[in-house]
């Protein structure tokens, strides 16, 4: 399990002069942990978060004791992205937790690689309850088994680690493939009727013009 150190964090502390110094404020809490406001470096955490995602259990290191916890929420700047806050949610022991994990789609499609379909990914993440110790950090989703366009992988078909559960409806699509469809570009036909039309009563006007006789002065 990867290990986040945190520092104690004091209420009311300028929040700005700590994210200028390397630290992201945060907060924990669990069904039987009291909310705790508490500090941890952002370089660290990231290098964490790469690793972990919100479905992995990191083992948060406090002045206090040691807690398991997931990622609850992250508050990033609308502009920049970067992280101002985050939430870790402290996980019982013993106790199940339900997750959404990203799916990882590995092998080659024949229906893509032979027949040149298009790959469609319906889901990107399933739902899964599994005790802290045992959630996975993804699943893999092997698309070998996509050989034509009738083929399709559903939630039920995925081959889940020891002790996890699926909550995702097993009748929800994965991914399929489907015919790669070509544009098709619909040519409006021209009226040359118009056209010529048109030119006609352009000569007319013309003619009219030059054939104008020049009005005489009057006194």
């Amino acid at each position: 399990m990867i290990t986040l150190q945190a520092e104690p964090r004091q209420v009311g502390a300028k929040l700005h002069k700590m994210r200028q110094e390397g630290k992201i404020p945060a907060v924990y809490y669990g069904r039987l942990e009291a909310s705790t406001p508490i500090l941890v470096s952002k370089v660290e955490f990231e290098k964490v978060f790469k690793q972990t995602g919100e479905s992995s259990v990191i083992n948060l290191t406090t002045p206090t004791g040691a807690h398991d916890a997931l990622v609850h929420d992250l508050d990033r700047d609308p502009v920049t992205g970067i992280i101002r806050h985050i939430d870790f949610y402290v996980i019982e022991k013993g106790k199940k937790v339900s997750v959404h994990v990203p799916i990882e789609f590995v092998g080659v499609s024949g229906a893509i690689k032979d027949l040149g379909g298009v790959l469609v990914k319906v889901l990107h993440e399933v739902e899964i309850e599994a005790e802290a110790s045992k959630l996975p950090h993804h699943i893999e989703v092997d698309i070998s088994s996509l050989v034509d366009f009738e083929s399709q992988i559903l939630a039920g078909d995925l081959k889940l680690p020891a002790g996890v559960t699926l909550i995702t409806g097993p009748e929800e699509v994965i991914v399929l493939a489907n015919e790669a469809k070509e544009e098709v570009i619909e040519e409006v036909p021209m009226d040359i009727s118009q056209i010529e039309l048109s030119e006609k009563k352009g000569k007319k006007e013309e003619e009219g013009v030059e054939g104008e006789e020049p009005k005489a002065k009057t006194e």
